[in-house]
């Protein structure tokens, strides 16, 4: 069994900064890319940010310059460090990983459980 245990998030001021984590434990062989995405209320759940094996990063439009995407792959976790964060950026936060795992014949995707985050005054 693999799972991804995410930390962080709550309630920050406009203009405030938070840190994501998210570790993945189990029987994994391999880890490939990983990944934040984001459900705002009524829509539906969006790239944040990913980020390849060997490093390679992508970001959503609304969030460069502001997030940054880190891997530790000795500790099989993803960080999210938002800052200058607005009140568009409230949403419910999920990290994601592609996980080559034990006995399985492909890597799949899994998902964390997911924490809120409201950017409010």
């Amino acid at each position: 069994q693999v799972q991804l245990v995410q930390s962080g998030g709550g309630l920050v001021q406009p203009g405030g900064s938070l840190t994501l984590s998210c570790a993945a434990s189990g029987s994994i062989v391999k880890i490939n890319a990983m990944g934040w995405y984001r459900r705002a209320p009524g829509k539906q759940r969006d790239l944040v940010a990913r980020i390849t094996t060997g490093g390679t990063t992508n970001y959503a439009d609304s969030v460069k310059g502001r997030f940054t995407i880190s891997r530790d792959n000795a500790k099989n976790t993803v960080y999210l460090q938002m800052n200058s964060l607005k009140p568009e950026d409230t949403a419910v936060y999920y990290c994601n990983a592609n996980i080559q795992s034990f006995g399985a014949m492909l890597p799949r995707d899994y998902w964390g459980q997911g924490t809120q985050v409201t950017v409010s005054s």
